[in-house]
């Protein structure tokens, strides 16, 4: 497969293979991440192409290559270049993944219509935070934590509750593959809006986005 993560064998066998201590161009993206953004990091599972069997060994595997590794520890935000090359240095080859609900929440439509929607906001002069795109079609709207629980009731109050829309929010418990890791075996995230010091650490609160985004979802299908 070209890679060990996790395998039937556990962690002995993956840090049996060659340990990269060195600065690695996937340590420096995280150091990114954490140290720049202060987002938490976690290494996660791969999935090669074309069967896209999970490198976690598990042939029943529900998300494969888009999972933390269960054995691997969560890299905190704030993390340096060393401490991040100290503990990623563990787990070569690993998804960087990004724990949703803790700093942004999510918000998921198709990635045409996310990117319709971002042209008109950035139009308008709507507040915005990073937005990704994964290779099977989605586009991810970084926003305050609580737009998952928050759904519902703002749908609601903007009278899309009863609209079918391709629109969700993710929360506490969901992971954001991160650019440019590979995402379930099927290509490299990427960004639509990448992360800027004026956003990153605090993303706009999910009302301010969302009556464009269902909008521009409602037309899309239509």
């Amino acid at each position: 497969m070209g890679f060990t993560i996790g395998g039937s064998r556990g962690t002995k066998e993956f840090r049996s293979g060659v340990r990269r201590r060195g600065r690695t161009s996937e340590c420096t993206t995280v150091a990114e991440y954490t140290g720049l953004w202060g987002w938490d990091a976690v290494p996660g599972a791969r999935a090669a192409a074309p069967a896209r069997d999970c490198s976690c060994g598990h042939t029943n595997c529900v998300a494969p290559g888009a999972h933390p590794l269960g054995f691997a520890p969560t890299v905190p935000g704030g993390a340096t270049l060393d401490e991040v090359t100290e503990i990623w240095g563990e787990y070569p080859g690993a998804t960087i993944l990004l724990p949703v609900g803790r700093t942004f929440d999510l918000i998921e439509v198709s990635a045409e219509a996310g990117r319709r929607a971002l042209v008109r906001m950035e139009r308008m002069g709507l507040p915005l935070g990073p937005v990704t795109v994964t290779p099977d079609g989605r586009a991810q709207f970084f926003v305050a934590p609580g737009a998952a629980d928050e759904l519902p009731q703002l749908l609601y109050r903007m009278g899309w509750d009863d609209a079918d829309l391709d629109l969700r929010a993710l929360g506490h418990g969901a992971f954001l593959t991160a650019p440019p890791s590979d995402h379930a075996g099927l290509g490299p995230a990427g960004w639509l809006r990448r992360p800027a010091l004026d956003c990153a650490g605090g993303p706009p609160q999910a009302r301010l986005l969302l009556g464009t985004l269902a909008y521009t979802c409602h037309r899309f299908r239509r």
